[in-house]
């Protein structure tokens, strides 16, 4: 899976993101205070309301095999509590899924800000929420993401808030 991945950032704020799949023709628009739109039709994120029957997403930082801070025992620990999760590999379209609804929610680790700019944005304008994951304010440089429908949210931060992210045992 791979994307551009295109927002525009005024006086610290992300105003304006675009994401484009080429591969299935899909253009994610989001406007700040404008909604959220897939090829001109307005999205929202998921109802789901139960973790058990949530289909997520996340991905893995390429230092995998080097630093043990490395989404694998979130990884484990998710997938215990939730219905699926999948990893495609973009973390541009997780986001842009998650704003139309496809996953219901979304976390990553060590993203930059071309991998989640648009996507907040899309999430935030399609009715999500889009915060650390521990739960605190995101911004572009946040070292972690997670996002949701909403509903989901605060389960995702205390399940995730439970798992040492440097156990051993796992990685």
């Amino acid at each position: 899976m791979f994307c551009v991945s295109i927002a525009l950032e005024k006086d610290g704020q992300i105003i304006t993101g675009v994401i484009y799949n080429p591969v299935s023709d899909e253009l994610f628009v989001a406007g700040k205070g404008e909604g959220a739109f897939l090829d001109g039709c307005r999205i929202s994120v998921s109802g789901t309301t139960q973790i058990s029957e949530s289909l997520l997403a996340t991905g893995f930082p390429y230092d995998i095999r080097r630093d043990p801070n490395n989404n694998i025992n979130y990884f484990s620990g998710m997938a215990l509590k939730a219905q699926a999760i999948r990893r495609a590999g973009s973390a541009a379209l997780d986001l842009a899924y998650t704003a139309a609804g496809r996953f219901d929610g979304f976390w990553e680790l060590k993203l930059h800000p071309w991998d989640t700019a648009a996507g907040w944005l899309l999430v935030s304008e399609a009715g999500g929420v889009v915060t650390d994951i521990s739960g605190g304010d995101y911004h572009i440089d946040s070292p972690s993401i997670l996002a949701s429908n909403r509903a989901i949210h605060d389960d995702m931060i205390r399940i995730l808030d439970g798992i040492d992210p440097a156990d051993r045992r796992l990685s």
